[in-house]
């Protein structure tokens, strides 16, 4: 019996002994298991993080916000995979010695290994995100864009005084009138960004009215900004739906721009006033009396430019230098012709600009100004005068171009609707079908021309430019001078929108010779004829309907009179007759969203036709017969024979099927633009001899001729397996997942432009095997997973220099996996010469981006290569370890002087990025960028002899660097040995994360110590970074400086006494200077902090005290946060003279600060000499301070001092937690005398949290009584101490009084309330 108790007690220690023990005997005995199985796990995180970059890059490059669980997760794999590199690389140092273990160095290490793999594990397994972004709402470009605002008197006085009424409570209608071009809508978009910027509202909206409002579009911007999809069609349902999202924002600022009447609101879904006292309307409009109808509280009217201001701007648009009096005396006059106006002033100097006006010429000008007949326009009087002119100087030097053709374009852009983005392709095909420039004879040198008058439009101010190069703008003024010029003489213009009913026939419609009616109600009852002798031009569009098949019916025996008609343009409308007009002069026809029946044979002139969107039933072999047709174009075109039922509903089919032999046998085409999918044959485009210009979307099937070459074009846009885009980047050649042979477009890569590859397998380089002669004019080249590419160009000695890439702008290579450089051999003459932006990621072979090894003579004496690079990204490339490799001779000729930004992450292999030679040319440089470089030791690097500076002296280099950001770099020692602070003069931005073996960033001053010091003489004229804003400098142990700025902040940083010092009056920047570890800000003379918002201290383990003299710390106006994390000596915070200074505080957080004894520091502990003790006698206050969180702070018995007035009014949170000493929350002040049970209150407090202060006797001052009337949270737990007592009345309010052991029965104030909650542990909430 006992044998076998004490087997079985021995067995029992044995197996405990082992449990406890087999971890340990495994880190021994299972090594190379580990290893295996850590490096195993590290890979699967590092492809896995790869992933997830890639898919959060794609979301980034659709604008999608990231979610922040995602953001985390990359943020954790980053650090993982940065620490856990020096345990990859320990392992590499054991596998040299596995001969001869070292058994206790692989004990630790596989210790380290087995503690990471669970971490690396946990991560791979919550990697598998379903979607990492979603679709942000938009912000409205208005307020992205510049608004050019001209701050002159009259625009400052209407900016206050909206200012003002935006922020008055009981004003939400503001009117901003004034006259025409005065500047009332840029003053609107000042207003919207300012306020935005400001963040004062949650949302700001501006959309424009004119005279014809189109709800719909309004509602979608809404829908747009606000993220929201509607779920109704009609204009009712969709107004309720975006009422009801938009009384969900609790500020929103709408601005109504370019109001013309009383208008309502809420038809478009609007809420405001005692709807929503959130939202404030800004209307703009011309007249006051809107204002009025519009029941506007503030009516501001914005006047014009006195005559000073008018000079001035009037000066800087033409262009005029001050130093002859007498020329700007005359120029002086005719801006004062202008009356003030902004837009007039614009216009005309515009016209003026660059024309090299002499004394005389301006004498001209202003007598032309004097003889021009007065314009009798009660509104534009004043405004006409002035673009007239400008409309008539278009005449002046135009030797290529007949007398009225640019101004026929400009007035064309009239026929446009109000505030539209003007299609410039419809403006050339209108402009050809009138007979614009007639000299030119082909379609491209009549687009040429067109182009060219628009680009003279827009210098001269009479039309706008766009966010896109494909469209242009004209302002509603410059259209109402249009059609003021139109409506009498020779070209007489009518146009109409949101035309209900066919105008009454009082006026002769013959007179007109162009008419535009836009939006035409399909109730409309057209005539079946009209007398329109003169018309030349007819844009007729009908309303657009949620149903696609309600079209404008118009008779064909609408259009019999109209025998001089050049352009039509349709749009939404259907022919109720089964023939197309007869129309023998018709230049130019355009469909989009149409029906159409078979074209008359009497089209004989028809030299455009351009069909979009549109319904064709049985004009194929009508087609054949226009000889003349020269620009053809189709988009998303449904043919029908005439047999076919019409039961087909729009775009239907997925892609066009067109006739076999029609293309070929249009043989007069010199441009074919077929831009959707389609099922043309290629080799009927062989027919096409006159062919200049091609637009094409193609598929691979469509290439089954092996010998099929497209001719050789001047303009084309043709993408093989991809979705057309609308744009007017002519020679343009994109091609994805294509496999076959690319001889098909030996004729387009001659001359090709922009060139993309997406999957192209087969290729082995560009230069020679796709583009034998070099690719000279391609400017934009852009190549992804071309998986057989291993070199741009390859060029051998025998073949001699070659010129290459010579144009080249625009670099971008990805996920290029056997790319192995850009050129190999001979580096081809004028390469790199031209290249602004390179963009190169994922291309695991690349060892060297720029490596020159041999160059031939010829190239030597041309520009300087790269002198043009602007832009250079790199990122994920492995085995990079060189950007540049040059030869010593070769130095001189690599010029980097334009460069501005530079991103270079994850290449892991890299040490150093520029030599000291490159970085001297470097003057333009903005940011600098450096992620994940593990290996990179120095940013400016001396790795050849010839590149040391042998006297030592200190490099000057970017000037103008405003950005450095620098992360988990974990060997980066020096960002530059010998480069002075001194010439980094523009410096906004230091960041410095993760880099554990940094020791300098630049050439640096030491202090009284022998330390450095980051930031000598800060605020002094000799200011080194007078810029900064931000320095942020965190986990960099050896580097021995921290982060200050407008949000200023430290953390784990080295234990060095000083980093800086402060010896200077006053300083005004944005940047605060730290002063030493014991003593964070020593401060030496009086000092106003009032630019600094946010304070944050972490891990500074030696600071004692945060200001060493707080008398001398005049004030902190603008603190909003103030952060105090582990500041593990930190005795006080804040002098009762510094803290009545913190009007503004709003959140206060402190943990971990172990010997933290006062927030505020006692009134017997300030020194009586202090200059600022007469404060102490003020009452103590935080007006403002909302959040509190106390934490850990093992020394602190009280939080605040609790006097005659309330401390902290604003309180909606209080969180106090594990402070071990804590005796009172609030502490009485000794001189103060109160009668008992006082009533205090906390009306906005709305959470109360006491958890864990074991020594915690009271939460009030035993004298008074607390009612905490809007508390809705409050948490006590374990509080064995406590003596307050909680209890709830009939309201619903929360009250704590404190007991004491002669008040032990309820007394008088607990006969009011209902119902006590008071326990040793609380959790209540209001229900």
């Amino acid at each position: 019996m006992a044998e076998s108790l004490a087997s079985a007690a021995v067995e029992n220690v044995t197996n405990q002994t082992m449990e406890c023990a087999t971890p340990y005997l495994r880190y021994f005995f299972c090594y190379g298991e580990i290893v295996q199985d850590f490096t195993n796990q590290r890979n699967a995180l590092k492809l896995r993080k790869q992933r997830v970059d890639t898919r959060v890059d794609e979301a980034k490059r659709q604008i999608e916000v990231i979610y922040e669980d995602v953001e985390d997760w990359l943020k954790r794999a980053e650090k993982e995979l940065g620490e856990t590199q020096n345990l990859q690389d320990e392992i590499d140092r054991v596998k040299c010695f596995k001969w001869c273990p070292q058994w206790g160095w692989r004990y630790c290490l596989s210790k380290k290994l087995a503690e990471k793999i669970p971490i690396i594990s946990q991560l791979l397994g919550t990697s598998n995100f379903a979607q990492v972004g979603y679709r942000g709402s938009l912000q409205g470009i208005e307020f992205i864009t510049s608004t050019d605002f001209m701050d002159s008197e009259s625009s400052k006085s209407a900016f206050n005084q909206i200012m003002e009424a935006i922020n008055a409570k009981h004003v939400n209608m503001i009117g901003l009138h004034g006259m025409p071009g005065a500047g009332k809508t840029t003053l609107a978009k000042e207003v919207g960004k300012h306020v935005r910027e400001k963040k004062l509202f949650n949302k700001v909206v501006m959309f424009t009215v004119s005279q014809n409002p189109n709800i719909n579009e309004i509602q979608d911007k809404f829908a747009d900004i606000f993220g929201l999809k509607f779920q109704t069609k009609t204009k009712e349902g969709r107004a309720e739906e975006l009422w009801l999202r938009l009384r969900v924002e609790k500020d929103i600022l709408i601005i109504v721009d370019d109001l013309w009447k009383e208008f309502k609101l809420d038809s478009i879904g609007i809420p405001f006033g005692v709807e929503h006292e959130g939202c404030k309307i800004l209307l703009t409009t011309r007249h006051q009396q809107v204002c009025t109808k519009m029941n506007c509280q503030k009516k501001i009217q914005l006047g014009i430019l006195s005559e000073d201001e008018a000079w001035v701007l009037f000066r800087d648009q033409a262009g005029l230098e001050g130093n002859n009096v007498a020329l700007n005396n005359e120029a002086k006059k005719v801006a004062a012709q202008c009356k003030g106006l902004p837009l007039a002033i614009v216009v005309v100097a515009k016209a003026f600009k660059g024309e090299g006006l002499d004394l005389n010429g301006w004498r001209a000008v202003n007598q032309r100004f004097k003889d021009s007949r007065h314009l009798d326009n009660e509104v534009f009087g004043d405004v006409l005068q002035p673009l007239k002119l400008s409309y008539d100087y278009l005449k002046k030097g135009n030797n290529q171009m007949t007398d009225n053709d640019i101004q026929m374009c400009f007035l064309l852009c009239s026929l446009f609707p109000e505030d539209t983005e003007i299609p410039i392709e419809e403006l050339i095909m209108c402009g050809i079908g009138v007979g614009l420039f007639p000299n030119a004879n082909s379609i491209e040198d009549k687009r040429n021309e067109i182009s060219m008058a628009l680009k003279k439009l827009q210098k001269s101010g009479l039309l706008l430019e766009t966010d896109g190069a494909e469209r242009i703008r004209m302002h509603d003024v410059v259209r109402d001078f249009a059609h003021w010029l139109t409506s009498t003489g020779e070209n007489r213009f009518m146009v109409k929108d949101k035309l209900k009913e066919w105008p009454d026939m009082v006026e002769n419609f013959e007179c007109y010779t162009a008419i535009a009616l836009w939006n035409c109600s399909s109730n409309i009852n057209f005539p079946d004829k009209v007398e329109f002798s003169k018309l030349k031009t007819l844009f007729l569009k009908g309303e657009w309907s949620w149903r696609r098949d309600v079209l404008l019916v118009v008779s064909s025996t609408f259009f019999e009179e109209m025998k001089a008609l050049q352009v039509l343009f349709l749009q939404h409308v259907s022919f109720s007759a089964e023939r197309f007009p007869s129309l023998p002069n018709l230049k130019t026809l355009c469909c989009v969203g149409c029906e159409l029946k078979n074209f008359s044979s009497s089209l004989t002139n028809l030299e455009i036709l351009a069909l979009l969107k549109t319904k064709i039933y049985g004009i194929s072999e009508e087609l054949v017969k226009l000889f003349t047709l020269k620009y053809f174009r189709l988009s998303e075109v449904q043919f029908y024979e005439k047999s076919e039922i019409r039961i087909h509903q729009f775009y239907e089919e997925s892609q066009m099927r067109i006739q076999p032999s029609l293309v070929s046998r249009m043989t007069s085409l010199q441009e074919l633009h077929v831009q959707s999918k389609n099922t043309i044959n290629l080799l009927e485009l062989n027919s096409l001899s006159c062919l200049t210009a091609l637009s094409l979307e193609l598929s691979t099937d469509q290439f089954f001729h092996e010998d099929f070459v497209f001719p050789k074009l001047q303009m084309y846009t043709i993408v093989v397996n991809e979705s057309f885009t609308y744009d007017l980047a002519f020679r343009t050649l994109k091609i994805h997942n294509f496999s076959s042979s690319l001889s098909a477009f030996s004729n387009i890569f001659y001359n090709v432009e922009k060139l993309k590859l997406k999957n192209v397998s087969g290729q082995k380089n560009i230069v020679p095997s796709i583009g034998e002669m070099g690719v000279n004019e391609l400017t934009s080249l852009k190549l992804e997973s071309c998986n057989d590419m291993e070199f741009l160009t390859v060029i051998t000695r025998d073949q001699g220099p070659s010129v290459a890439f010579s144009n080249l702008v625009e670099l971008d290579i990805q996920s290029m996996v056997s790319l192995k450089g850009l050129c190999y051999g001979l580096s081809p003459t004028r390469f790199l010469q031209n290249l602004k932006q390179v963009i190169i990621k994922y291309c695991q072979q690349l060892q060297v981006i720029f490596q020159i090894d041999e160059l031939s003579k010829k190239v030597r004496c041309q520009i300087p290569l790269l002198s043009n690079l602007t832009i250079l990204n790199l990122d994920s490339l492995p085995n990079l370890k060189s950007i540049w490799k040059l030869e010593p001779s070769h130095q001189e000729i690599v010029n980097l002087t334009r460069l501005k930004v530079v991103t270079i992450s994850n290449c892991n292999k890299l040490e150093t990025i520029f030599s000291a030679c490159l970085t001297q040319s470097m003057l333009h440089l903005q940011e600098l960028t450096i992620r994940h470089c593990n290996r990179l030791e120095q940013v400016i690097g001396f790795v050849q002899e010839e590149e040391i500076i042998e006297n030592e002296c200190p490099l000057c280099c970017w000037p103008k660097l405003e950005i450095l950001q620098i992360e988990f770099c974990q060997s980066l020692k020096y960002v530059s040995v010998y480069t002075l602070t001194l010439g980094c003069q523009s410096l906004k931005s230091v960041s410095i994360l993760y880099c554990p073996k940094l020791i300098q960033v630049f050439n640096t001053e030491q202090n009284k110590y022998g330390q450095d010091i980051l930031l000598p003489r800060l605020g002094s004229q000799n200011h080194c970074w007078p810029k900064l804003e931000i320095l942020q400098i965190v986990n960099c142990q050896i580097l021995k400086i921290s982060m200050c700025t407008q949000i200023l902040a430290f953390g784990d940083v080295g234990n060095s006494h000083q980093l800086c010092n402060i010896d200077v009056p006053v300083l005004n920047e944005d940047c605060i200077v730290v002063g030493n570890h014991e003593e964070v800000f020593q401060v030496q003379g009086g000092y106003s902090f009032s630019s600094i918002k946010e304070l944050y201290l972490t891990n500074l383990l030696e600071v004692r005290i945060i200001w060493n003299d707080f008398a001398q710390v005049v004030t902190l106006d603008n603190l909003t946060t103030l952060w105090l994390s582990d500041c593990k000596k930190l005795r006080y915070i804040f002098s009762p003279a510094a803290a009545r200074s913190l009007s503004h505080l709003m959140d206060l957080c402190i943990k971990g600060c172990d010997e933290l004894e006062h927030i505020i520091l006692a009134k017997d502990q300030v020194s009586s000499s202090s200059s600022n003790a007469d404060i102490g006698l003020q009452p103590l206050s935080f007006p403002n301070l909302t959040n509190i969180i106390v934490k850990n702070c093992g020394n602190l018995k009280s939080l605040f001092p609790f006097g005659s007035v309330p401390v902290l009014p604003k309180l909606k949170s209080l969180i106090v937690k594990r402070n071990s000493k804590l005796e009172q929350v609030f502490e009485l002040e000794d001189e103060v005398e109160v009668a008992a049970k006082e009533e205090m209150k906390f009306d906005e407090l709305e959470g109360l949290t006491l958890e864990r202060p074991p020594g915690l006797i009271h939460f009030y001052p035993k004298q008074y009584h607390v009612v905490l009337s809007a508390l809705v949270k409050l948490e006590v737990k374990d509080c064995p101490k406590l003596t307050t007592s909680f209890f709830i009345d009939s309201e619903k309010f929360v009250h704590c009084i404190t007991k004491t052991p002669q008040l032990i029965e309820q007394d008088a104030i607990e006969e009011t309330v209902t119902n006590a909650i008071f326990n040793k542990n609380i959790n209540w909430s209001r229900q």
